[in-house]
């Protein structure tokens, strides 16, 4: 028996989306900029895929900007914004955001930007005061991650973004792990940019999405042929975004009942692992992520076991898990996102996630929680032999 719960990592391609890249790549294979049959077919597939994008989010059609990924939505957001002053500004950004945000937020202070780092509580939260107060004159843009995908914790994004526009400042959100998840309308949402990733709501990889505001002006990181709306050049990857727009489009449709769904299956999880005195739940417990069940792994007399043993356990019990830290070079790193959250090194090596998908059964979760229970136990267990050896 074999189960996958990583579906923060990546979700399986549904059976309509494979089945719409096949046909346009079969039949619809034209260049969309090109003014002949051929490319109007394809040009066609594209617009009909960003009138179902837009639709997940209830925005403009000429809102939604066709990218490779979340990666380069989060970049095109920060560095779109960025390359519009011609000196240095001041970017706000919460402490837990993922490294498409991070990074770009740390060349841009070794660029003579002013980069502030919102704390977050021991859920993972970020308080509105902090931003009111990181507030200054110069600042241009804040960047709160609306879902985190390693804890699961969901951020009060509308009432960031609107202390963000009071204020004056751009507010961008990366929402890879929410759409399709939760329901999301730009329309009354405070947000100016917004980043979604294609293979998070089973989609194909390689396809993504930025939400850009009517009136924001955004710097293009790619110069050429000036497609999608002069923000992002080069020939659109048509296949793909075909199935990104169905992926999107199914997903609107199914969000009322799946969210209920994978709700009941979470916290099904969470309770049956209730007792286990070993696995302590990081993250918000109640502002959540549907999908999304996460640990930190601690022994009754101090020792842990980390979270890259963890997976490999269960891995090899046929159960797809992920660590809630990265492998750099082969050594477990702390994750930063923990120690944001005030854990210390030792215990930000020892984060677990399970995320749920729509293949997710109640069997599955049953199944899951005791075989959690026995890794986890031998794992324990081989830890104290190997001390008294």
């Amino acid at each position: 028996m074999q189960i996958y719960l990583d579906y923060s990592a990546t979700t399986p391609p549904r059976p309509e989306a494979i089945a719409t890249m096949q046909a346009v790549m079969t039949e619809q294979w034209g260049n969309p900029s090109s003014l002949h049959e051929w490319g109007n077919r394809s040009a066609t597939v594209l617009e009909q895929a960003r009138m179902q994008v837009a639709g997940l989010l209830q925005a403009p059609l000429d809102s939604i900007v066709f990218t490779a990924g979340g990666t380069e939505a989060d970049n095109l957001a920060i560095w779109g914004v960025a390359h519009r002053y011609s000196h240095p500004q001041h970017l706000i950004i919460s402490s837990i955001e993922h490294s498409a945000i991070e990074q770009p937020a740390q060349r841009l202070e070794q660029a003579g930007w002013q980069v502030t780092r919102l704390p977050v509580d021991a859920a993972g939260r970020v308080h509105p005061t902090a931003l009111r107060s990181a507030l200054r004159d110069n600042t241009v843009l804040v960047s709160c991650i609306y879902g985190q995908s390693e804890i699961g914790t969901l951020q009060p994004i509308e009432e960031l973004g609107q202390i963000a526009r009071d204020h004056g400042a751009l507010f961008h959100t990366d929402a890879v792990q929410v759409a399709g998840r939760l329901p999301i309308d730009v329309q009354t949402l405070p947000v100016d940019l917004v980043s979604l990733s294609s293979h998070k709501l089973y989609g194909p990889q390689g396809a993504g999405a930025l939400y850009v505001r009517p009136g924001v002006e955004l710097v293009p990181l790619i110069g050429g042929g000036g497609q999608e709306f002069k923000l992002r050049s080069g020939t659109q990857a048509v296949a793909s975004i075909a199935g990104f727009g169905i992926a999107a489009e199914l997903a609107a449709h199914e969000l009322p009942t799946e969210t209920l769904r994978l709700i009941h299956l979470r916290d099904r999880l969470f309770d049956q692992l209730a007792d286990v005195c070993e696995l302590a739940i990081t993250g918000d417990r109640r502002q959540r992520l549907p999908h999304h069940v996460s640990f930190c792994i601690r022994a009754a007399d101090g020792e842990q076991v980390s979270g890259k043993t963890l997976v490999r356990q269960m891995n090899l019990a046929g159960i797809g898990i992920s660590a809630g830290s990265a492998c750099h070079s082969g050594k477990l790193a702390p994750s930063p996102i923990l120690k944001a959250m005030g854990y210390s090194d030792r215990a930000a090596k020892c984060g677990i996630r399970l995320t749920l998908g729509r293949h997710t059964t109640e069997a599955d979760i049953d199944w899951t929680a005791v075989v959690l229970r026995q890794v986890l136990a031998r794992s324990l267990n081989e830890l104290t032999v190997s001390q008294v050896g």
